[in-house]
């Protein structure tokens, strides 16, 4: 049993139907459903009155409805006490899958810090399942996820699309593969391949990138810095999202250089997510701000392939 659950049918009972329910907490009404049916079948007890116009409570859940007000109470207090405690040196997590790490997230700590000297931010990279795990038992508050075009964001998580952007090839800029306008599969595989260990989109988009052909030499990375380490050290070539590479400090220094993919239009995006019925402190939300407005900035400025070369 999870609060979120306790949360949301308290919702459905308060505005009197699944469907007013789901539009406040911005899930979709079948996702919804779903969690309350499997709060269900944990307690044994049916707690919606399902027909063709709607649901609503039912009586069993109504006599329950006593005990879930004193959990939900109970919560609220350990998260009001807990935030009077660290009122002012409360610390925010922020889980990143480390695309974006140095091109954003970085300057907007940097940003955040101007304004709120006291508060500490910790970052912590992983994959994407583990941050959107912890991001659900709160451990998080904000957490960067890549995704690739058909990936979808869990219902159960706010999402506020970023970046969005198409992969590009890293290279120092002696290689060979500087010289190229564009890279194709061929030209990639004369190379030995950084790629991003298992559980980065990355990783799953360059295995549908080369289908099934293994490179002559690999290498597996924690994320995408080390992967950017790794070529200007010249040990190989990795392929990353653009965004990931715009205004990095190795392409400004010139030890790192980037090309596009030939014959390939794949969209990848970076998402900032945070729980839907977190009652999120005024430091979470100023991070949350100034990361969306400073990917805006971003957008208005992305370069063309023209500029990527």
């Amino acid at each position: 049993m999870r609060v979120e659950q306790l949360e949301y049918l308290a919702a459905v009972t308060r505005l009197g139907s699944l469907r007013r329910a789901s539009e406040e907490l911005h899930l979709s009404q079948p996702a919804l459903s779903e969690t309350l049916r499997n709060l269900e079948r944990e307690l044994g007890v049916q707690l919606l009155e399902r027909k063709r116009s709607g649901a609503k409570i039912s009586d069993e859940g109504r006599e329950l409805l006593p005990h879930i007000a004193e959990v939900l109470n109970a919560v609220d207090q350990l998260r009001q006490a807990a935030d009077e405690q660290h009122h002012i040196s409360r610390r925010l997590r922020l889980g990143t899958v480390n695309a974006a790490t140095v091109t954003l997230l970085a300057p907007a700590i940097r940003e955040f810090r101007a304004t709120h000297p006291s508060t500490p931010v910790e970052v912590i990279a992983g994959g994407r399942d583990a941050i959107q795990q912890r991001l659900a038992e709160g451990s998080f508050d904000l957490g960067l996820i890549s995704y690739l075009h058909d990936d979808k964001p869990p219902p159960t998580l706010q999402a506020t699309e970023l970046l969005r952007g198409r992969p590009v090839v890293c290279v120092r800029p002696d290689s060979a593969l500087a010289a190229l306008t564009r890279v194709t599969v061929t030209d990639l595989l004369t190379e030995p391949l950084i790629m991003m260990r298992s559980g980065y989109a990355m990783h799953r988009f360059v295995h549908r990138l080369l289908s099934g052909t293994p490179p002559s030499l690999s290498y597996a990375a924690e994320g995408a810095e080390m992967c950017k380490l790794m070529v200007a050290e010249g040990l190989g070539a990795t392929v990353l999202p653009d965004y990931s590479v715009l205004d990095d400090p190795l392409v400004r220094g010139g030890a790192i250089s980037h090309r596009p993919l030939a014959d390939d239009t794949t969209e990848l995006r970076v998402m900032i997510h945070r729980r839907h019925t977190h009652p999120a402190p005024k430091t979470e939300q100023d991070l949350h701000a100034i990361l969306v407005r400073r990917a805006a900035e971003r957008r208005t400025r992305r370069p063309t392939d023209k500029g990527l070369c």
